[in-house]
């Protein structure tokens, strides 16, 4: 495993992390886990051009 998976397993594992299932973070919406699915994009994007 190199590192750009490793990073990617942990990013998906806090959006997973960051979806608002717990009554005290149902008003949030779903901002938390939009920034972190842009963020998981981004790295996607750069294991596939090969720069990470």
């Amino acid at each position: 495993m190199n590192l750009g998976t490793i990073i990617l397993i942990i990013l998906i594992l806090f959006l997973i992390g960051a979806l608002p299932t717990w009554p005290h973070s149902v008003n949030w919406g779903y901002y938390p886990a939009g920034g972190l699915g842009t963020l998981i994009v981004i790295v996607l994007i750069l294991i596939l051009i090969g720069r990470l």
